[in-house]
Order: C-alpha cells, then structure tokens, then sequence
C-alpha cells in the first residue's frame, strides 16, 4: 500500500516563501507520477501541480500558482517538493500530495493515492 506523508507547512507572512516535502513509501517511487493539491475552508479542492514519474522532466501548474510554485523530486528519497515563493493570503489552505501511475490521473483529480495535508497559511 502507497502512503504519502507531507510535511513543511507553517504560518508565514505575505511575500514570503515555504517549501513543502512528500515522502511516499510503499511503492516503487519513481514510477510515479505526483501532484500537489490545495483546499481553502469551505471550497472545493483543487490542482496546483504536477510532475511526470521517473526523470519528472514535464511540470505542469494552475494559473494561480504558474510563476509562483515550483513542483520537483528526488527519487532517491523518494520525495516530492513544493516550492512556494511569493505567497498569497489566498495561498492558505491545506495543501495534500498525490500519486499516481498516470500523471493525468493526478492532473485530473482522479489520482490513486492521496496524503492527509499540511496546513499553509499566510497572513496578510
């Protein structure tokens, strides 16, 4: 079974810049595909990046993060990074990593594999 364990979250002021870790265990890791997803208190979760398995030479990013975020991995330990630079107040949310053999899987939310949040919150 795949488990996925974020960490990294904290309360940090507007501008500033958080980096958010996912250790996933429990499979062969660089075979998947990995996302970050975020959901604000009272609205609907939703995509912010993803990374193709193995050399995860394609990203991809949703309009309010593209220029901001920067999604990564290192196979070797089998992590997957969120880099936040620039950050919103609207940026507050739990943010949760997800896997999946299929990188549009992840890109679609229908992902096989989902961790429990880190909360990022930025306060204005």
């Amino acid at each position: 079974q795949v488990q996925l364990v974020e960490s990294g979250g904290a309360l940090v002021q507007a501008g500033g810049s958080l980096r958010l870790s996912c250790v996933v265990s429990g499979g062969t890791f660089r075979d998947y595909a990995a996302g970050w997803f975020r959901q604000a208190p009272g609205k609907a979760r939703e995509f912010v990046a993803s990374i193709t398995s193995r050399t995860g030479s394609a990203t991809y990013y949703a309009d309010s993060v593209n220029g901001r975020f920067i999604i990564s991995r290192d196979n070797a330990k089998s992590t997957v990074y969120l880099q936040m630079n620039s950050l919103k107040p609207e940026d507050t949310a739990i943010y949760s990593c997800a896997a999946d053999l299929y990188v549009y899987n992840v890109q679609r939310g229908t992902q096989r594999y989902l961790g429990q949040g880190t909360q990022v919150t930025v306060s204005s």
